[in-house]
């Protein structure tokens, strides 16, 4: 079988397409607005305008008819309201065109399923980071998974992208941050860890108050240390409960080096394999969302037509997997 998937759920357009053993394509397009976060109608209007043309791009760096498409994959949410539906419309005028099956995917189950893939993970303690959820999750007997732990306000990609804002750079995003923290100092900031949930905004609030009066690259660097070390001790008290030989890290977030070196020593310390996925799978793709769509298809999930809808607050947990 040959599923197509439609990301869209908040910066990035993405297109993918996966048959049952490899990925075929992967295209994306960003909405990459200067010195703000992200306006949910201008990147909706950017999606809108983009898609044909990289639908058609997805196609054929594939090598595929449109007819050879089995099945319509789209990120059901969470996410952005209007960027959400430009998938659901996206997805839902292909499959009618085609005459193929539609299926829903939980954005955040589709980073998991992916990253499962590409480490060769069965049954692993995760870590999601990216700019809306932080969560610390397992699959359980009844085949959802359970989140342990998350965030109790804003998402880690948050609190890091805010900060750039709040450096008044160009384009505030981690990497970026992940740069300028290099060789830093460091500035003592709020930790903020509650059993295996964590909080960030006094974290935030510090730090953009403590940038008058130290150099942006101590800053970056604390904010870091600070936001990582959270997540690590928060992590390790999980695995320590649940004894999982496996820890995988995924989400936007888990393309930085520091926070992979981390809960990769903390994890070996456990006895526990630490693995992360290709930084294109981690970052915002439709290859995930095709990947997850063929995967519970073969499981049986099924969607009508009337059931394809945008859900803002889809949860991890929600699914059965």
């Amino acid at each position: 079988m040959i599923a197509l998937g439609i990301e869209s759920t908040a910066h990035t357009l993405g297109i993918g397409i996966f048959d049952d053993e490899r990925m075929l394509s992967n295209e994306k397009k960003m909405y990459v607005p200067k010195f703000t976060g992200i306006h949910p109608r201008k990147a909706a209007e950017q999606h809108a305008n983009e898609f044909g043309g990289l639908l058609k791009a997805a196609i054929g760096k594939a090598g595929i008819k449109p007819s050879e498409i089995d099945l319509v994959g789209f990120a059901q949410g969470p996410g952005l309201g209007a960027c959400l539906k430009v998938g659901v419309v996206g997805a839902k005028s292909l499959a009618l065109l085609l005459e193929k099956p539609i299926l829903g995917v939980n954005h955040c189950i589709a980073h998991i399923e992916i990253s499962k893939l590409y480490t060769k993970t069965t049954d692993p303690l995760v870590v999601y980071v990216s700019g809306g959820n932080t969560q610390i999750i397992i699959k359980g007997k009844d085949r959802r998974y359970r989140v342990l732990g998350e965030t109790l306000d804003i998402g880690l990609g948050n609190l890091i992208d805010v900060f750039g804002r709040d450096m008044g750079l160009e384009r505030a995003h981690g990497g970026v941050i992940e740069k300028m923290a290099l060789g830093g100092k460091y500035v003592e900031l709020p930790y903020v860890v509650k059993g295996m949930d964590l909080s960030f905004t006094g974290l935030q609030t510090e730090a953009r108050k403590k940038l008058n009066g130290h150099s942006q690259q101590d800053m970056c660097y604390s904010l870091q240390e600070t936001a990582f070390s959270m997540m690590t001790e928060a992590t390790e008290r999980a695995l320590a409960l649940t004894r999982k030989r496996e820890l995988i890290l995924c989400g936007g977030v888990a393309q930085n080096k520091r926070l992979q070196e981390m809960l990769a020593l903390m994890g070996a310390e456990h006895g526990a394999r630490f693995g992360v996925a290709p930084n294109e799978f981690n970052a915002d793709n439709g290859g995930m969302i095709a990947y997850t769509a063929l995967y519970l298809y073969k499981l049986g999930h099924r969607m009508k037509m009337s059931e394809a809808k945008a859900i803002q607050k889809f949860r991890t947990d929600q699914v059965e997997v």
